[in-house]
């Protein structure tokens, strides 16, 4: 009577070659797999040029100043609705307290961790110094609220808020 060990294939080179290539080929397949995954879901950057962002940066100090010079009072109430649409409101009053009229507003909605989601949001003036805006198919969670108000094409205020919708 034979043992099983007599029935069994004797273990060859050409065996633990095999083994070793199957082994490491399925370990790069899935490297390769999420590698794609991960490239074709990348969000973005926040700038495309660091460089070029970076020369900018003395004309956003001086504008953060004159921003903060006019002691303007902004406020902006966002309701996101059963639908997913969120109304943007915006009350701009000057540093005496008067509302400001005949500004530009435009509004965006960003999302921290996606720019593909971002979406613009045009407000028009409904009232002297109310400004609304509606975007369409928000969805819940976390979002950047960026505001810039212009007035003969000059960028007169502009912030950024972290917003929570539900």
């Amino acid at each position: 009577m034979a043992s099983r060990s007599d029935r069994s294939t004797p273990l060859t080179g050409r065996m633990v070659l095999a083994m070793l290539v199957a082994f490491f080929g399925i370990v790069i397949g899935v490297n390769v797999v999420m590698m794609k995954l991960a490239i074709s879901t990348l969000p973005g950057t926040e700038v495309d040029s660091a460089y070029s962002a970076s020369l900018g940066y003395e004309k956003e100090i001086a504008a953060a100043r004159a921003q903060d010079a006019r002691r303007w009072q902004v406020e902006a109430h966002i309701e996101r609705g059963a639908g997913g649409a969120a109304v943007v409101q915006v009350n701009a009053r000057d540093a005496s307290g008067n509302p400001v009229s005949g500004l530009t507003f435009q509004g965006r909605l960003e999302r921290p961790a996606d720019k593909r989601a971002d979406q613009d949001v045009a407000l028009a003036e409904v009232g002297i110094g109310i400004y609304r805006g509606t975007a369409e198919a928000i969805a819940p969670g976390q979002w950047d609220l960026v505001l810039e108000g212009d007035s003969s094409g000059r960028r007169l205020f502009m912030s950024k808020n972290r917003v929570l919708l539900n």
